[in-house]
């Protein structure tokens, strides 16, 4: 078993290079023409990327996020929500790296099995990194006016959040 996981990309690879060639299509060409593009993506959204991870490193270092998480853990309570864990609620949506940061440190500081590091692993996995994927998609797309996307992307993670903390207190 252990064979076949590790010759699974390999032969993903190999079965796409040979249907490519049976469909008369230059594999290479077409490799380094998707190769070329994607550079060309990458220089667009370049310029958004580091704006985000300025303003995450920016709000850490300020004390804001602190701030924030004392503010905002009565109303975390009213929904469900373990206080505990509004670092990572502030985070995800900005970093998903710095919110796998606040992650580790609830599961090390409450335990992997605890209520609170249940919650924050499946917060972790219900929601996304919304300004990130806002500004990759949007930046890659050319569009500079999210008009209605942030507000209704940020409702969501709040579902998200909201879910994952009653589904871990529903299931354990």
């Amino acid at each position: 078993m252990e064979l076949f996981i590790n010759l699974v990309v390999p032969l993903l690879i190999a079965f796409v290079a040979v249907y490519g060639m049976l469909r008369h299509v230059d594999v290479y060409d077409a490799l380094t023409q998707g190769a070329g593009e994607g550079l060309g993506t990458l220089l667009h959204i370049v310029p958004s990327l580091i704006g985000l991870l300025t303003a995450v490193y920016m709000l850490r270092a300020s004390g804001a996020l602190e701030l924030a998480a004392r503010i905002l853990g009565p109303l975390l309570l009213r929904l469900g929500i373990p206080p505990e864990t509004v670092g990572l609620l502030l985070v995800r949506p900005v970093s998903g790296s710095a919110a796998l940061g606040v992650g580790a440190e609830l599961i090390s500081a409450y335990g992997p099995d605890s209520e609170i590091g249940r919650t924050a692993a499946v917060m972790l996995g219900s929601t996304e990194t919304t300004f990130y994927t806002i500004a990759v998609y949007f930046g890659a797309a050319g569009i500079s006016r999210t008009r209605y996307a942030i507000p209704a992307a940020l409702c969501a993670d709040l579902a998200g959040f909201m879910a994952a903390a009653f589904a871990v207190r529903l299931l354990f």
